[in-house]
This record gives C-alpha cells, sequence and structure tokens, in this order.
C-alpha cells in the first residue's frame, strides 16, 4: 500500500498508510512544500489528514494532475485526489459539487465512497436545503452506492464528521431523500437510511418514533421494516426493551 500499488482491505489499513511515504512514490518530483504539508498532516485525525493533503494538493498541483490522481490504483491516492476537487470547487453549488463526485461515490473501494460524501459534506451543509434536493434527484439512481450516498451525505451525526444542529433540531427537510429510499430493496442503502433515523432518534425521539410508526403502516414490506427496526435500535436500547 506504501507505494500506491495496492488497495487496503480493512478500515485498519486505511489508518496505517504512511502519506508522507505514499507521497513519495506517487509523486516522487512534489514540490518541497507539498511534501512538507503532507508529513506535517500525518499527525492529525485521519478526516483532517485528506482535507489537509486534499487542500495542499490543489494548491501545489495543477487541476489535471488532481484530477488523474483521482484513477490511481491507490484507494488513498483517489481520495487524496477527491479531496482536491472537493477544495478546489467548494464554492459551486450543490448540484454541481454533487456531480463532480459523483464517480467517487460509485467507486468500487468502500473508503474512497466514504472519502466522497466527507470530502463535500462541509460544502453542502452550508447550503442545507438546496443540498438536500439535489441529493434526493440520486434516490432513484440505478446504483445502490448512488444512492447510498445520497442518504449518508447529510447524515445529522455522520461518521467523523462535524454534526448538523439543523437537522438534529428538526429532521424533517431531510424527508425528501429519506421517503423515497423506505423500501429501499438494497441493505447497503437500508443500513444509510436506518442510520439517518437513529442519527435523528438521539435529540428527537418523538420524530424517529413517528416517522418508523407512520411507515410501518404506509409501507408494509420486509425492506421497510428492517430500517424502521435498525433505526429505532437506539430509542429501544434506552426504554430496555
Amino acid at each position: 500500500m506504501q507505494s500506491g500499488r495496492a488497495e487496503a482491505r480493512t478500515l485498519t489499513e486505511i489508518l496505517k498508510v504512511d502519506h508522507g511515504q505514499l507521497l513519495q512514490h506517487v509523486l516522487p518530483f512534489a514540490p518541497a512544500d507539498l511534501v512538507a504539508a503532507v508529513r506535517e498532516a500525518g499527525s492529525l485525525g485521519i478526516l483532517t489528514r485528506m482535507q489537509t493533503i486534499g487542500t495542499a494538493l490543489q494548491l501545489h498541483l495543477t487541476h489535471e494532475t488532481c484530477l488523474e490522481l483521482t484513477r490511481h490504483p491507490s484507494d488513498t491516492v483517489r481520495g487524496w485526489g477527491w479531496f482536491a476537487l472537493a477544495a478546489a470547487h467548494r464554492e459551486e453549488k450543490p448540484s454541481a459539487l454533487i456531480g463532480i463526485m459523483r464517480p467517487a461515490a460509485d467507486d468500487p473501494h468502500f473508503g474512497v465512497r466514504e472519502w466522497a460524501w466527507m470530502a463535500i459534506r462541509p460544502s453542502l451543509a452550508g447550503q442545507l436545503r438546496e443540498s438536500l434536493h439535489a441529493l434526493a434527484e440520486l434516490t432513484s439512481d440505478s446504483s445502490e452506492r448512488i444512492r447510498r450516498f445520497a442518504s449518508e451525505t447529510l447524515r445529522p451525526r455522520g461518521v467523523w464528521a462535524k454534526h448538523i444542529d439543523a437537522l438534529k433540531t428538526n429532521p424533517d427537510p431531510g424527508l425528501v431523500i429519506l421517503e423515497p429510499l423506505r423500501s429501499d430493496p438494497a441493505g447497503y442503502v437500508q443500513d444509510s437510511v436506518a442510520n439517518w433515523i437513529n442519527d435523528a432518534s438521539k435529540t428527537r425521539p418523538d420524530w424517529a418514533s413517528a416517522l418508523g410508526e407512520r411507515w410501518r403502516l404506509e409501507s408494509r414490506t420486509p425492506h421497510t421494516e428492517r430500517i424502521v427496526s435498525r433505526g429505532l435500535r437506539s430509542l429501544r436500547r434506552h426504554s430496555g426493551d
């Protein structure tokens, strides 16, 4: 993996990558300032590290080079490239930014798919309603990876990501994404929708309970039942059921 010729097989392997060594193999003639920035980022948390490296790449390399990185054999290097493109386009409208990141959201590697939503979440959260409606356009996509991206990107809490307080207080705007996915056949999507509801249940248990009750009445499918059951798991633990 340090040579950039192999992909990580697990999250543990992703976290063990030495980004400084990887940069030496992938970009042996990288500018000294870029090398220094990547080495300094090694002490940061993984998400901040990727964001920092992406910003540094965007600053020191051409757009074409950053785009080439998104097609690299290494999942980590592809992640660098996508963070660089996200940094370069952070001022774009949500629909344009989502379009740019779409190939990453459909990447065969699980790690790159996670970097896809993490890379643009800060920008989208700043334009919340427009972003939710733009993501809702993806809920009918034929790829379960893209549908999962639609649900995962703006979860109220998310993983390793800054919480979205507006959705923790009032989850209703998220229904534009959740409703079309309430009986999605893919377990990958079901888990994300359930996690969205579970996130909301920690601050709005009333909302999560009412949604689960309504969905069970309106959508009597095993897919919906699985989503609701998993989505209300924190409430069950809290109640002791």
